[in-house]
């Protein structure tokens, strides 16, 4: 957050008018480990970065798929909104194809941490990569 603030030059005076807080109470907030939610929000639009963008590709890498039944049996009815858990970012599918040409992880360490299925990451790799080299 403090390397957005400091990218953008925002003056403190101005974050701590917006956030409605003293100097001291800034710098607090830049050293916890959590914020609320109303706090994250007022600093992602004061510093047009998306920052639950972090914790959403989280969980997008990291979420149990909706197939595994931990705590659901998956017949409930709801009237909230489901999310798809295969909306993959671009930056997301970069990390990954990344994490693969660079020799760091293999396909099937890749298949296997992320819960990618094989037949994305194979199309993932035949669009992305081939779109790479016909810009080269």
């Amino acid at each position: 957050m403090k390397l957005c603030i400091e990218e953008r030059k925002i003056n403190e005076v101005r974050i701590c008018k917006f956030l409605k807080c003293s100097g001291k109470e800034l710098e607090s907030i830049f050293l916890q480990k959590s914020l609320e939610a109303e706090v994250l929000l007022k600093l992602s639009i004061l510093l047009e970065y998306d920052f639950f963008r972090i914790y959403s590709q989280y969980l997008i890498l990291y979420a149990p798929q909706k197939g595994m039944k931990y705590n659901h049996s998956g017949n409930e009815k709801t009237i909230l909104p489901k999310y798809r858990k295969n909306i993959y970012t671009k930056e997301v599918v970069d990390f990954i194809l990344e994490q693969i040409e660079s020799g760091k992880k293999t396909k099937a360490e890749v298949i296997k941490e992320y819960r990618i299925p094989k037949t994305t990451l194979y199309k993932w790799q035949n669009k992305y990569v081939q779109l790479k080299n016909s810009m080269k």
